[in-house]
């Protein structure tokens, strides 16, 4: 049964921002989510909840609920500045 992806309207403003290109590698990247939002390439994210999926430089930070079948991205962005 398919996960819902839910994308904060935070990271859609960044993902919006970023080249066309780009965007639609995220947004299949984000999709797969929805598939198997804990595939072998994420990573649990250290000091605070959530996870994170690489796609080039850019990095997706999400959370994943398994009761409620949903994932939640929190923001997109380069890897220089998506930890701040």
């Amino acid at each position: 049964m398919p996960y819902t992806v839910i994308v904060k309207k935070s990271a859609q403003k960044e993902l919006d921002s970023l080249p066309k290109k780009l965007q639609l590698r995220i947004r299949g990247v984000i999709d797969l989510l929805a598939i198997n939002p804990l595939p072998p390439s994420s990573r649990k994210l250290q000091g605070r909840d959530g996870y994170r999926i690489k796609t080039g430089d850019y990095r997706i930070l999400y959370n994943v609920d398994g009761e409620q079948l949903l994932v939640l991205v929190l923001r997109v962005g380069h890897r220089k500045d998506i930890y701040r």
